[in-house]
């Protein structure tokens, strides 16, 4: 991959900056009172490392803060990083594997050892955890250092039910947040994504870099961490129109799978990985704004309405398991942990072969999903934090245990032709 990743802009204050040690892309909207602050914070990282700070170029943030006298800062310098190279709308998976892109390109270009992409808000100061996200790469010589959100009851709900405990039963490694989106990576483990994205298909590279992080470092024994952070900032979710951005999220996932199927498939059960700093509790719960009646009648007019397409997908036992499960009134529904892992195992392998359109094929999932987040809500409604921590768990480990199912219809698919 080369620095034409990037923007003209970018390039030529790339240029102008001779080298690096770190380099910390901010694609997070930081305001302009914090700037200062994080600036001095990186400033006073162990060891004085020459930072480079990529941030979104805009009129009223042009300017480094400079040094009392005046003179350039030789520890930190700012490049500018133009919105449109870093933000898609409607489509934050794919923005923000470009922004990695064009932070690697950058990173790649300065000789840089390590490289931290910032792209949420969290309830702190941003100075503060950023610095955390960081310490490891500088100080310990991770390779892979990935956010720990504390974790509220409603929220980020397809990473906590599909994505980590996928990546976890898969790679055996217990990484909370495969997917970022703030992540902290070496020279090591950045310069073999830039190798193995640049060897992927046409286009492939910057879609799917994202997804293909967590997996590289993990099948490729590099060191990884995690730090416990404040909750993340998250938009409203329209629930009844999610079915693209599930197809954003659990594509790329689910052709890692296929890419790194070598290396899973001798995976057992899964361990924990170094942290970072003690769990943060959440200070005030949301209330749940979520409509599970309507989740249920949308899972009950798909299994009338998407029956043709689910019947090429799931075996027979799961669609009969699905429909007992959309007899039951609301307030009974509930979704046992193992249908929800097989169901998860075999639209992935019907993604693999290419049963139907993937495209199709992952939106016909939505309702399905809906379904799961119905069935949780209505079990946790009056949980507490430990409460939530024990539940996700027990669903990751009923992945675990459904590992074997997978295997076997990945290897053999016919043997179990529905």
């Amino acid at each position: 991959m080369e620095v034409d990743a990037v923007s003209q802009q970018t390039q030529e204050k790339v240029e102008q900056t001779l080298s690096a040690d770190l380099i910390v892309g901010i694609v997070a909207d930081i305001k302009e009172d914090a700037t200062g602050g994080l600036f001095d914070s990186l400033r006073a990282l162990p060891g004085s490392p020459r930072i480079a700070v990529l941030k979104n170029a805009r009129p009223a943030d042009s300017a480094a803060p400079k040094p009392p006298t005046g003179e350039k800062d030789p520890l930190l310098s700012v490049i500018p990083w133009p919105q449109q190279e870093v933000a898609a709308v409607g489509e934050p998976v794919r923005s923000i594997s470009s922004a990695y892109q064009s932070a690697f390109a950058v990173s790649q270009k300065l000789g840089a050892r390590a490289c931290c992409v910032i792209t949420s808000t969290l309830e702190a100061p941003a100075w503060d955890w950023i610095c955390q996200l960081v310490r490891p790469l500088i100080e310990d010589d991770f390779d892979l250092v990935a956010a720990y959100y504390a974790r509220r009851k409603f929220e980020g709900l397809l990473n906590s039910s599909i994505i980590y405990p996928v990546t976890r039963c898969l790679y055996g490694k217990r990484i909370h947040n495969p997917l970022g989106p703030d992540l902290g990576v070496s020279v090591k483990l950045f310069q073999r994504l830039l190798d193995s994205n640049g060897n992927s298909r046409a286009g492939a590279s910057s879609m799917h870099l994202l997804s293909s992080i967590a997996p590289i470092a993990l099948c490729g024994n590099f060191k990884v961490a995690q730090v416990h952070l404040p909750a993340r900032s998250y938009a409203p979710i329209d629930w009844m129109n999610i079915s693209s951005f599930v197809v954003q999220a659990l594509g790329p996932i689910f052709l890692d799978m296929e890419r790194y199927a070598a290396c899973w498939q001798k995976t057992r059960g899964s361990l924990p990985i170094h942290e970072f700093e003690q769990p943060i509790p959440i200070s005030q719960e949301e209330k749940a704004e979520l409509d599970v009646g309507r989740m249920v009648e949308s899972f009950r007019l798909a299994n009338r309405d998407l029956r043709e397409i689910w019947g090429v997908v799931l075996p027979p036992a799961t669609q009969f398991e699905l429909g007992k499960l959309s007899r039951l009134a609301p307030d009974q529904f509930c979704m046992p942990d193992e249908l929800w892992a097989r169901i998860i195992y075999d639209f992935a392998l019907a993604h693999r072969l290419q049963t139907i359109n993937r495209d199709h094929l992952l939106k016909s999932m939505t309702p399905l999903y809906l379904a799961w987040v119905a069935s949780y809500a209505r079990e946790l409604e009056t949980a507490g934090a430990a409460n939530v921590e024990q539940r996700f768990e027990r669903l990751s480990l009923a992945y675990e245990a459904s590992k074997p199912y997978l295997i076997s219809r990945w290897r053999w698919p016919d043997r179990f032709n529905p």
